[in-house]
């Protein structure tokens, strides 16, 4: 009819396209028996300091060596060049002005690291470090196998109120900076009461990257 308006449901329909891709993802990270995290968080909340951490765990956790790292960032390469100083492999993918990594990125990225001699059957773990934000990340899956999300206590107890829709996609919650947790008023209580009631669902594990705490359940964890 004349002046009739129809909308699209372009969003829906760009979702599920990247469904479709994820489990592509999926099927390939499966075949190659490669164990894949995606990392989520809010800026500065330590996604990158943690890895670096983990890039010197002990020979026992069969880490080093076997870890490569996909960096999401906007633009820079600065975060990827932080991990290469640590000895791991990380290739940055830029996301340019979109808040979130997608699917097809991610084969990209695994393809370019196939390129330079990088093969997922020889990796343990292949972590995605997506783009920094709690908000647009939470609706893509990129074929992980499983999906971390970090609180920092520099952050405050209720984020998971807050950001509801990550927090229910998290299998983990990782609490970081907890040698700060004093220095700024960190109620862990509430923050544990905040997330039994939005991530029941989720195994939560309270690390610091300086000083190593948690690190080694981290890492059990995620095996």
């Amino acid at each position: 009819m004349c002046g009739t308006t129809r909308q699209l449901p372009v969003a829906h329909r760009l979702l599920e396209h990247n469904d479709t891709l994820a489990a592509t993802n999926r099927e390939r990270f499966h075949n190659a028996g490669v164990r894949v995290l995606n990392l989520l968080s809010s800026p500065g909340s330590g996604k990158t300091a943690l890895l670096e951490r983990l890039a010197a765990a002990p020979p026992q956790s069969a880490l080093p060596g076997r870890m490569a790292v996909l960096v999401g960032d906007l633009a820079t390469n600065l975060d990827a060049r932080r991990l290469q100083a640590a000895g791991l492999v990380a290739l940055p993918l830029h996301s340019g002005q979109a808040c979130h990594l997608e699917a097809s990125m991610v084969a990209r990225g695994v393809d370019a690291l196939e390129a330079e001699g990088v093969a997922l059957a020889d990796l343990a773990w292949l972590v995605i470090e997506n783009v920094g934000n709690l908000v647009c990340p939470a609706a893509y899956d990129l074929g992980e196998e499983l999906r971390l999300v970090l609180l920092s206590v520099t952050e405050g107890e209720d984020k998971p109120f807050k950001y509801p829709a990550m927090f229910r996609s998290a299998d983990v919650v990782v609490i970081t900076k907890i040698d700060l947790a004093a220095a700024v008023g960190f109620d862990r209580s509430a923050a544990l009461a905040a997330l039994a009631r939005v991530a029941p669902q989720a195994a939560v594990v309270e690390v610091s990257a300086r000083s190593g705490e948690g690190i080694g359940r981290l890492v059990d964890l995620c095996r």
